[in-house]
C-alpha cells in the first residue's frame, strides 16, 4: 500500500538502500520516506544496524599434534555511514567472516602446545579480532568483540589429561600423608624419649631416697643400740624388707611374683651376696 502512495517506512536500527533506475541513490534512515516509483526510484533492500553474533567452530592441530575444536564468537555490526559498502560489497557476510576466522585460528594455534592454547586463548581472540577489523572495515562492518568461548580437544586427550591431573594430585596427597606420618613418628619418639628420661629421673631419685633412708637408719640404730655393727643393722633391715614383701604378695589377689628360694634363711645369703658384690666393686675401682 505504501508503494501506491510512494511512501516507505524504515524501522528503527535499520537503514534502507534507495536506487534510481538500478543505481545507488541514497541511504534512508529510520522513519517515513517518499519514494516516487514512477520516477525510477525503488527500494533495493534493508540493512540492520544491530549487533549480530556469529559462532564459528574451527578444527585445527596444536604444536604437540593434538586436534582441537576452537569455537569463536564474533560480534559485529554494519556502520551507518558505510551502509552502501556493507550492502553492495559483500554478498555473504557470515561466510566472509568465517573464512577469516578459519585463516587466523589455523595460523595461530599450530604454533602453540595444547596447554598454551588454553592459557593464551585471549591472545588468539585478539589476533582474530585484529585481522577481522582490518579486513571487514573496508566492507563497512565493525567488529565489536571476539571471544574464544570453547576449546575442545579429542575425547581421548581429555581423558588422558584428567588422568594426568588425578595422578599428580594423588602423588601430592601421598607425599603429604607420608610427611604427616613422619611428623607423628618423630613426635611419638620424642615423647617416648622424654618419658624414659623422666622415668629414669624418678628411678634415680627413688634409689637415692632408699640409700639415704638406709644410711639414716643404720646410723640411728648404731647410736641407740651400743655394740651393734653396720652389718647387723643391714641384716635386720633386709629381714624386715623380706617380711614386708611377703606380706604384700600375700595381700595381693592376683600376684604373679615368685621368690626362689623363699625361706627366711635365704636372707643371710642375699645379704652376703650384696656385701660380696660391693667389695668386688670396690676392689675393681
Amino acid at each position: 500500500m505504501g508503494n501506491l502512495f510512494c511512501c516507505v517506512q524504515v524501522d528503527q536500527s535499520t537503514v534502507a538502500i534507495k536506487e534510481t533506475f538500478g543505481k545507488f541513490d541514497d541511504v534512508l534512515q529510520p522513519g517515513c520516506h517518499c519514494l516516487p516509483w514512477f520516477l525510477g526510484s525503488q527500494l533495493a533492500g534493508h540493512l540492520s544496524l544491530r549487533v549480530q553474533q556469529l559462532d564459528v567452530r574451527c578444527e585445527t592441530k596444536t604444536k604437540d599434534n593434538v586436534f582441537v575444536n576452537v569455537v569463536a564468537s564474533i560480534q559485529y555490526r554494519a556502520l551507518a555511514n558505510q551502509a552502501s559498502d556493507a550492502f553492495y560489497k559483500l554478498s555473504n557476510t557470515k561466510g566472509q567472516i568465517q573464512a577469516y576466522v578459519f585463516d587466523v585460528i589455523r595460523a595461530t594455534v599450530p604454533r602453540l602446545d595444547l596447554d598454551d592454547v588454553f592459557e593464551q586463548k585471549n591472545d588468539i581472540a585478539k589476533a582474530v579480532e585484529d585481522e577481522l577489523e582490518k579486513a571487514m572495515s573496508t566492507y563497512g562492518y565493525e567488529i565489536v568483540q571476539t571471544l574464544i568461548v570453547d576449546i575442545e580437544p579429542d575425547e581421548h586427550v581429555k581423558r588422558a589429561m584428567n588422568e594426568i591431573n588425578a595422578a599428580a594430585r594423588l602423588r601430592v596427597a601421598a607425599t603429604e600423608k607420608a610427611e604427616a606420618e613422619k611428623i607423628l613418628q618423630i613426635k611419638r619418639a620424642e615423647g617416648e624419649a622424654e618419658s624414659k628420661y623422666l622415668a629414669g629421673l624418678g628411678i634415680a631419685r627413688q634409689r637415692q631416697a632408699i640409700v639415704d633412708g638406709l644410711r639414716d637408719s643404720v646410723l640411728g640404730f648404731s647410736e641407740n643400740v651400743p655394740g651393734t655393727t653396720a652389718k647387723d643393722v643391714m641384716d635386720m633391715v633386709l629381714v624386715t624388707q623380706y617380711f614386708d614383701t611377703m606380706r604384700e604378695i600375700g595381700a595381693a589377689s592376683k600376684a604373679s611374683t615368685v621368690f626362689i628360694p623363699h625361706g627366711p634363711g635365704a636372707v643371710r645369703d642375699v645379704a652376703s651376696q650384696i656385701r660380696e658384690g660391693l667389695l668386688q666393686a670396690s676392689s675393681v675401682s
